[in-house]
Protein backbone atom coordinates (compact mmCIF):
# COMPACT_ATOMS: atom_id res chain seq x y z
CA UNK A 1 0.00 0.00 0.00
CA UNK A 2 1.33 3.77 -0.49
CA UNK A 3 1.45 5.66 2.48
CA UNK A 4 -0.15 9.40 1.43
CA UNK A 5 2.28 11.39 2.38
CA UNK A 6 -0.47 13.57 4.84
CA UNK A 7 -0.20 10.49 7.14
CA UNK A 8 3.35 12.06 8.74
CA UNK A 9 0.98 14.93 10.18
CA UNK A 10 -1.26 12.64 12.53
CA UNK A 11 2.33 11.34 14.47
CA UNK A 12 0.31 13.08 17.84
CA UNK A 13 -2.43 10.86 17.61
CA UNK A 14 -0.57 7.90 17.18
CA UNK A 15 1.70 8.58 19.62
CA UNK A 16 -1.16 9.70 22.53
CA UNK A 17 -4.05 7.22 20.87
CA UNK A 18 -5.03 5.68 24.26
CA UNK A 19 -5.12 9.74 26.13
CA UNK A 20 -7.53 10.56 23.04
CA UNK A 21 -9.71 7.41 23.60
CA UNK A 22 -9.67 8.00 27.31
CA UNK A 23 -11.28 11.24 26.69
CA UNK A 24 -14.37 10.30 26.02
CA UNK A 25 -14.85 8.41 29.25
CA UNK A 26 -13.78 11.56 31.34
CA UNK A 27 -15.52 13.39 29.35
CA UNK A 28 -18.63 11.13 29.03
CA UNK A 29 -21.54 14.17 29.89
CA UNK A 30 -19.71 16.42 27.12
CA UNK A 31 -19.64 13.25 24.57
CA UNK A 32 -22.81 11.99 25.15
CA UNK A 33 -24.49 15.55 24.61
CA UNK A 34 -22.17 15.83 21.02
CA UNK A 35 -23.49 12.17 20.24
CA UNK A 36 -27.62 12.94 20.96
CA UNK A 37 -27.08 15.85 18.77
CA UNK A 38 -25.58 14.00 15.68
CA UNK A 39 -28.03 11.58 16.02
CA UNK A 40 -30.52 13.91 15.76
CA UNK A 41 -29.43 15.24 12.97
CA UNK A 42 -28.74 12.10 10.85
CA UNK A 43 -31.74 10.06 11.89
CA UNK A 44 -32.19 6.98 10.66
CA UNK A 45 -28.65 5.15 9.44
CA UNK A 46 -28.70 4.15 5.82
CA UNK A 47 -26.36 1.60 4.88
CA UNK A 48 -23.76 1.80 3.83
CA UNK A 49 -22.69 4.87 5.50
CA UNK A 50 -18.78 5.91 5.91
CA UNK A 51 -17.65 8.38 9.04
CA UNK A 52 -14.16 9.66 6.93
CA UNK A 53 -11.83 10.30 10.82
CA UNK A 54 -13.36 7.42 12.48
CA UNK A 55 -10.47 7.75 15.08
CA UNK A 56 -11.33 5.07 17.68
CA UNK A 57 -14.72 4.62 16.33
CA UNK A 58 -16.30 6.37 19.62
CA UNK A 59 -19.45 7.73 17.25
CA UNK A 60 -19.35 5.19 14.58
CA UNK A 61 -20.24 2.65 16.70
CA UNK A 62 -23.10 3.87 18.52
CA UNK A 63 -24.58 5.34 15.50
CA UNK A 64 -24.13 2.01 13.53
CA UNK A 65 -22.29 3.12 10.74
CA UNK A 66 -19.83 0.16 10.38
CA UNK A 67 -16.87 1.80 7.85
CA UNK A 68 -14.18 4.15 8.50
CA UNK A 69 -11.80 5.67 7.43
CA UNK A 70 -8.61 6.53 9.24
CA UNK A 71 -5.21 7.68 8.86
CA UNK A 72 -3.82 6.44 12.17
CA UNK A 73 -2.80 3.23 12.56
CA UNK A 74 -3.02 2.96 16.39
CA UNK A 75 -6.16 4.33 16.12
CA UNK A 76 -7.71 2.68 13.54
CA UNK A 77 -7.13 -0.84 15.35
CA UNK A 78 -9.33 0.73 18.43
CA UNK A 79 -12.15 1.11 15.78
CA UNK A 80 -11.60 -2.71 14.64
CA UNK A 81 -12.21 -3.83 17.83
CA UNK A 82 -15.57 -1.79 18.13
CA UNK A 83 -16.23 -3.73 15.28
CA UNK A 84 -15.93 -1.28 12.12
CA UNK A 85 -14.37 -2.03 8.70
CA UNK A 86 -11.22 0.76 8.90
CA UNK A 87 -9.49 1.45 5.67
CA UNK A 88 -6.23 3.55 6.66
CA UNK A 89 -6.40 6.27 4.34
CA UNK A 90 -7.05 9.81 4.37
CA UNK A 91 -9.33 12.00 2.99
CA UNK A 92 -8.70 13.89 0.27
CA UNK A 93 -8.00 10.70 -1.00
CA UNK A 94 -10.79 7.24 -0.43
CA UNK A 95 -9.62 4.28 -2.03
CA UNK A 96 -13.26 3.39 -2.96
CA UNK A 97 -15.69 3.43 -6.34
CA UNK A 98 -17.68 6.16 -6.98
CA UNK A 99 -21.49 6.12 -6.12
CA UNK A 100 -21.68 3.63 -3.74
CA UNK A 101 -22.25 5.14 -0.36
CA UNK A 102 -25.64 6.78 1.24
CA UNK A 103 -24.19 8.92 3.43
CA UNK A 104 -20.79 10.42 4.75
CA UNK A 105 -20.01 11.57 8.32
CA UNK A 106 -17.11 13.67 9.35
CA UNK A 107 -17.00 14.27 12.96
CA UNK A 108 -14.27 17.04 14.39
CA UNK A 109 -12.34 16.27 11.53
CA UNK A 110 -12.26 19.28 9.07
CA UNK A 111 -10.09 21.15 11.63
CA UNK A 112 -7.10 18.57 10.73
CA UNK A 113 -7.18 18.68 6.79
CA UNK A 114 -4.92 19.88 4.88
CA UNK A 115 -6.86 20.02 1.89
CA UNK A 116 -10.95 20.10 2.91
CA UNK A 117 -11.93 20.69 -0.41
CA UNK A 118 -10.27 17.93 -2.25
CA UNK A 119 -11.81 15.92 0.47
CA UNK A 120 -15.33 17.07 0.07
CA UNK A 121 -14.92 16.25 -3.51
CA UNK A 122 -13.46 12.83 -2.63
CA UNK A 123 -16.98 12.84 -0.24
CA UNK A 124 -19.36 14.23 -3.96
CA UNK A 125 -17.45 11.21 -5.70
CA UNK A 126 -18.54 7.89 -3.42
CA UNK A 127 -21.23 9.44 -2.84
CA UNK A 128 -24.88 8.22 -4.21
CA UNK A 129 -27.23 10.11 -6.18
CA UNK A 130 -28.58 12.33 -3.77
CA UNK A 131 -26.79 11.21 -0.87
CA UNK A 132 -26.15 12.54 2.40
CA UNK A 133 -23.20 14.52 4.34
CA UNK A 134 -23.05 15.31 7.73
CA UNK A 135 -20.31 17.90 9.42
CA UNK A 136 -19.77 18.23 12.98
CA UNK A 137 -16.92 20.40 14.14
CA UNK A 138 -16.11 23.24 16.34
CA UNK A 139 -16.40 26.48 15.17
CA UNK A 140 -13.65 29.55 15.39
CA UNK A 141 -13.97 31.48 18.06
CA UNK A 142 -16.80 29.82 19.93
CA UNK A 143 -16.82 28.74 23.32
CA UNK A 144 -15.63 24.96 22.81
CA UNK A 145 -12.80 25.88 21.15
CA UNK A 146 -11.40 28.27 23.30
CA UNK A 147 -12.22 26.12 26.06
CA UNK A 148 -10.49 22.72 24.69
CA UNK A 149 -7.22 24.45 23.68
CA UNK A 150 -6.40 25.47 27.09
CA UNK A 151 -6.89 22.38 28.50
CA UNK A 152 -3.80 20.38 27.68
CA UNK A 153 -6.00 16.96 27.33
CA UNK A 154 -7.37 18.24 24.06
CA UNK A 155 -5.05 21.05 23.28
CA UNK A 156 -2.38 18.62 22.50
CA UNK A 157 -4.24 17.43 19.42
CA UNK A 158 -6.11 20.88 18.71
CA UNK A 159 -2.82 22.88 18.32
CA UNK A 160 -2.73 21.03 15.13
CA UNK A 161 -6.32 22.30 14.18
CA UNK A 162 -7.32 24.95 12.32
CA UNK A 163 -10.71 26.06 13.15
CA UNK A 164 -13.64 27.88 10.62
CA UNK A 165 -16.55 29.58 11.13
CA UNK A 166 -19.81 27.71 9.85
CA UNK A 167 -20.43 30.40 7.23
CA UNK A 168 -16.81 29.35 5.79
CA UNK A 169 -17.76 25.78 6.35
CA UNK A 170 -21.04 25.64 4.35
CA UNK A 171 -19.09 28.35 1.77
CA UNK A 172 -16.72 25.77 1.55
CA UNK A 173 -18.89 22.46 1.01
CA UNK A 174 -21.55 23.93 -1.20
CA UNK A 175 -18.87 25.02 -3.41
CA UNK A 176 -17.93 21.48 -4.57
CA UNK A 177 -21.59 20.66 -5.43
CA UNK A 178 -23.85 19.99 -1.92
CA UNK A 179 -26.64 21.97 -0.47
CA UNK A 180 -27.33 22.80 2.41
CA UNK A 181 -30.32 21.09 4.20
CA UNK A 182 -29.94 21.74 8.08
CA UNK A 183 -28.05 24.01 10.61
CA UNK A 184 -27.38 23.26 14.48
CA UNK A 185 -24.62 25.60 15.81
CA UNK A 186 -24.60 25.30 19.77
CA UNK A 187 -22.26 27.02 21.64
CA UNK A 188 -19.54 26.37 18.98
CA UNK A 189 -19.86 22.85 18.08
CA UNK A 190 -21.57 23.04 14.69
CA UNK A 191 -23.22 19.81 12.70
CA UNK A 192 -24.22 20.62 9.43
CA UNK A 193 -26.02 18.29 6.89
CA UNK A 194 -25.63 18.21 3.22
CA UNK A 195 -27.26 16.39 0.16
CA UNK A 196 -25.09 16.06 -2.97
CA UNK A 197 -25.99 17.89 -5.95
CA UNK A 198 -25.36 15.92 -9.12
CA UNK A 199 -24.17 18.85 -11.12
CA UNK A 200 -21.21 20.65 -9.29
Amino acid sequence: MVIHPDFMSFSVFEEYADEYDQWFLDNRDVYLEELKRIREAIGDIPSPALEIGVGSGRFSEPLGIRHGIEPSRALGLMAKERGIEVIRAVGEAVPMKPGIIWMVVMITVLCFLKKPEETFREVHRILIHNGDLLVACIEKGGIIAERYLARPDKGRFLSHARFYEHDEVIHMITGTGFDITSIDCRLGFCILKFNKRDKV
